[in-house]
């Protein structure tokens, strides 16, 4: 009697213990695939995250693409042919098109120029990407200059354009060359290099901002109220503390949105495009701040003249503004032509400077 009361027990511990490694060996499948389908992918990053096992080609930095909207949507999404059994398979990840998700900006670029010469992937790394507003101006430029040659690009705006080196390292070619219908100006704390006073200005790190804000939120160093909206003379008193002299704030006009349809526009080679002052200045502004993922997060500031605030002198002629070689050059002379009495009675009475003692001296 007893044989056949624990029969059946026997035969529902084994079917219990068969649905475990069944229910096991489908997780442990699972785990060598890119996530599954449910958007994560942190069982593809136990390998990918790691260039020592992977291969620095295959390397993805884990809070980086954390950030990007790829990541939000899991690795399949983009590697659906990922097997269980990779990467012991042996097969090869194919990666999707672009424009499967992103149609409209694919046939937006398809109609310009690059198109016949750069995929999507010779700008955008799919495992780093992140929106216009969350990079630099700096990091904008350096995916052109993957194809464009600063130094020739320099020599080519220079034919028409006043101070092209100057241009060019501080605005973001997308300023220019795409159709946004609005733009801003967008401020970055820089800081001189190596901690000289006399040392070129850079973008300042997370990490620098973080220890000169001292534990706080670097937000703190600006928004010093901490009502996340920054004021004009929050701006000016951040250039103007003594105790961080080595930082400061510097702005770039960059749009509002990008478009992908990279073109010269008409009205760019006129300068009252970016230089304006009064109601046609473009006085919409935000504060961009460095996560310390690598991207940037904007604080709207107030609106109205931000340059003027950070002591700029927008009224001031600058030579070589009016692109015209021969009134730069009146201009210069105008210039030099006020100089030669204060310069050259200064001089005379240097050279007289003894006749003057010895007169001084007969006449005592």
């Amino acid at each position: 009697m007893k044989d056949i009361e624990i029969a059946p027990l026997n035969i529902l511990l084994t079917l219990a213990g068969l649905a475990f490694c069944a229910v096991a060996t489908s997780a442990d499948a699972e785990s060598f695939s890119y996530g599954g389908t449910d958007g994560k992918s942190s069982n593809c990053l136990v390998c990918h995250e790691n260039s020592k096992t992977i291969g620095a080609r295959y390397a993805i930095d884990r809070e980086q693409y954390s950030h990007t909207s790829h990541a939000r949507i899991g690795c399949v999404a983009c590697h659906d042919t990922v097997s269980p059994k990779h990467p012991a398979d042996g097969i090869a990840s194919k990666r999707s098109e672009c424009s499967q998700c992103h149609d409209d900006t694919a046939g937006e670029y398809a109609s310009s120029k690059h198109a016949a010469k750069a995929s999507c992937r010779d700008c955008h790394n799919p495992h780093r990407v992140s929106a216009p507003k969350e990079i630099s101006g700096q990091e904008m430029n350096r995916m052109c200059a993957g194809c464009h040659n600063r130094e020739s690009m320099e020599a080519r705006h220079a034919t028409w354009l006043p101070q092209a080196d100057l241009h060019l390292g501080m605005l973001p070619c997308v300023t220019c060359h795409t159709a946004s219908e609005n733009y801003l100006i967008t401020l970055h704390v820089i800081k001189r290099d190596g901690n000289n006073r006399y040392g070129e200005f850079r973008l300042a790190t997370f990490a620098e901002l973080d220890k000169l804000a001292g534990g706080k939120d670097i937000r703190s160093l600006v928004d010093t109220n901490g009502d996340t909206y920054i004021s004009l003379a929050e701006l000016r008193l951040f250039n103007e503390k003594q105790d961080q002299r080595m930082f400061r704030l510097q702005g770039v006009m960059v749009p509002e949105k990008v478009t992908h349809d990279f073109q010269t526009l008409e009205n760019r080679w006129d300068c009252t495009f970016c230089h304006a002052s009064g109601p046609r200045a473009m006085q919409r502004s935000t504060l961009a701040l460095p996560e310390k993922n690598g991207t940037f997060t904007r604080i709207d500031v107030e609106k109205g003249a931000v340059l003027e605030a950070l002591g700029s002198t927008p009224d001031f002629y600058m030579t070589g503004a009016t692109r015209n070689g021969a009134l730069d050059r009146i201009g210069l002379a105008i210039i030099a032509g006020g100089l030669v009495m204060p310069v050259g009675h200064g001089f005379l009475r240097f050279l007289t400077r003894k006749n003057r003692k010895e007169r001084s001296h007969r006449h005592e």
